[in-house]
This record gives C-alpha cells, structure tokens and sequence, in this order.
C-alpha cells in the first residue's frame, strides 16, 4: 500500500513538471485588455475622445489617442509680430481724442486749447523767428550736457566695475551723489559757475551721468564669471578681454542707461531754461505762463515730448542694430 501511494505521488508530480502551463492561470488576450479597459466619452464637437482601431487579427484595440480639432492651433507664447509704427499709435490715439473733446466743447479752451490753435500758434511763432532760436539754444544746452553726461557715466562704470580700487573710490561716491536730490544743486551751482550756461551744462550732465553709471555698473558686475575664467584659460590679454567679452555683455545694460540719460537731459532742461534764461523753450514758457499763454505753453510741452519721443526711438533704433546678435522678445 505504502509502496503503491509513493508510485502514484511521483507520478503527479511528473505530470506536474511536464506540463507547467496547466498550474498557471492563462493569460488574458489583446481582447479581453481592451475590454477592461473603461472607454472615455467622446466629443462630436470638439472630435477629442477615444480614438478605437480595428487590428489586422479583427482585435479592437483602445490607443487614447485625443485629436486636436481642424479648427484649434496651438497658442504661442511670445509678444508675437512687431506692428508697424506701434509707438505713434498712443500718441495718435490721445491727440485723436483731445481733437473730438475739444470739437464736443467738453475742454475749457482757456486752459487746453483745441489742438488747431496749438498749431496755429506754432506756425505764428516759427514765422516771427523766435520759435527757431529757442529749439536750437535748448538742442546745444542739452547736446552738451548729454555729451559730458555720457563720457563721465562710462569712464567711472569702468573704472568701478573692473577694479575693486576703482569701485571702492568710486562707487560709494555715485551712490551719494545719486541721493541728493540734483535739482537743490542748482543754488549751489549758480554760487560757484554763475547764471550763464555753465551750471546749466553742468547740472544736465549729472542728471545724465547718474543713471548710465548704475546700469553700466550693474551690467558689468553682472557678468558671469565662468566667461572670466574661460579668457584666463584661452589666455587673453587685459585688452581683448574688455573688447571680446566685458563690452558684449555689457552692452544691454549700457543702452537701458542711455535711454534713461536721453530721457533725464530733456526733463533737467525744462526746469533749467525757466532760471535766469534768456532763450529757449523753458523761457517762452516762462514768459507764457505771466501772460496766461496756454498755447504757447502747449507748444513748449509738445516740442519737448516730440524730442524725447524721437530720441529715444534713435536710442532703441541703434541697440537694435549693435545687439542684433541676441533673441529676445523684443525682435
């Protein structure tokens, strides 16, 4: 009996071993995968949804592939195209409606004359003569103190952001400097040039040289330093490091200043030219305003905004031109 049940254990154990694939559960097929899987509602009218192919076996099989519609397109991120002449369109768009207010009688036309009369009284002031001389005086008092503004801002950003001597000289004195306010300079500066053209020049080039400096400075102190290392590797010089790698990356920066600096000359010389002058724009305005001119004094206000406004379009035509090398949003 012992015997006969030791046969017939061995036995099921070979039959066991020869055939594994009775003990393990079968597999469930491609079909019964797709069964199981829940399908997802589909859209008629944005055609998202479950998109369920017939295989060559006549197997459905689901793919959750969710089209895009014919009509959708993907969304870009950047500004996208410039438009052409963008910058007039705002000025445009307030002289188009101080032209309708006035027209409506909606301005009092002794405080804001219409925008005709400002014009009308712009070609009686250029054909008497005296609207020329003032734009050129108020041109070369701003071109001056522009020019030494610019030629200072650079040589001390260089000097403080190359060397930490120059930057421990320099630095902290701009900073001072940048504190007070520069309009109370102006007594100051009348007691030590006089009331000629000298403070005026002066006082204009610090309002320049201010902000070219800082955004200089920052620029350079912003470059990285594995660039630094990379010229110590490649071993060059003083000067080749300057013109290959601290102007390039310095540059951005540098015009952001200068387009501030342009920007500052023109508003230091509305109040400058209304203290002891004798001619230009801020003097007709000064003169204006005893007589309760407010045309004259609309006249001044959009010349000075005309020479800011193409100015700064100089400024951003040239950056445009030396960067032309960078992608940014900006082109």
């Amino acid at each position: 009996m012992t015997a006969m049940t030791t046969r017939t254990t061995t036995a099921a154990r070979s039959a066991t071993s020869a055939t594994p694939s009775t003990a393990i559960t079968e597999e469930p097929t491609s079909a019964s995968l797709a069964d199981s899987i829940p399908t997802l509602p589909t859209d008629a009218g944005t055609g998202t949804g479950t998109d369920t192919s017939t295989e060559a076996d006549g197997t459905k099989a689901d793919s959750r592939r969710f089209r895009r519609s014919p009509g959708s397109r993907r969304r870009g991120l950047a500004p996208g195209k410039r438009l052409p002449a963008s910058r007039l369109i705002g000025p445009a768009l307030f002289l188009a409606l101080w032209a309708v207010a006035s027209a409506a009688g909606q301005l009092d036309p002794g405080a804001i004359p219409a925008p005709w009369t400002v014009l009308k009284t712009t070609g009686h002031l250029w054909t008497d003569g005296t609207l020329p001389t003032d734009v050129l005086t108020s041109l070369e008092r701003a071109a001056y103190g522009f020019a030494f503004g610019l030629t200072a801002g650079v040589v001390l950003a260089l000097a403080s952001g190359l060397s930490r001597v120059g930057e421990a000289l320099i630095d902290g004195t701009v900073q001072l400097n940048r504190a007070i306010p520069t309009l109370g300079l102006i007594p100051l500066f009348i007691l030590w040039l006089g009331i000629g053209e000298t403070f005026k020049i002066a006082i204009i080039a610090i309002v320049v040289y201010i902000p070219i400096y800082l955004n200089l400075h920052s620029a350079l102190s912003g470059i990285d330093h594995r660039y630094v290392e990379l010229a110590e590797v490649q071993g060059l010089s003083r000067l080749r490091f300057v013109r290959e790698i601290v102007i390039p990356g310095a540059l951005p920066g540098f015009f952001v200043g200068l387009r501030l600096g342009v920007t500052g000359s023109w508003l230091s010389l509305v109040v400058l030219e209304q203290i002891n002058a004798t001619s230009g724009l801020g003097y007709m305005m000064f003169q204006a305003q005893n007589y309760g001119r407010t045309d004259i004094i609309l006249v001044g206000l959009l010349i000075y905004g005309i020479f800011g406004l193409v100015s700064d379009s100089a400024v951003r035509l040239i950056e445009r031109k030396v960067l032309s090398w960078r992608r940014t949003l900006s082109n």
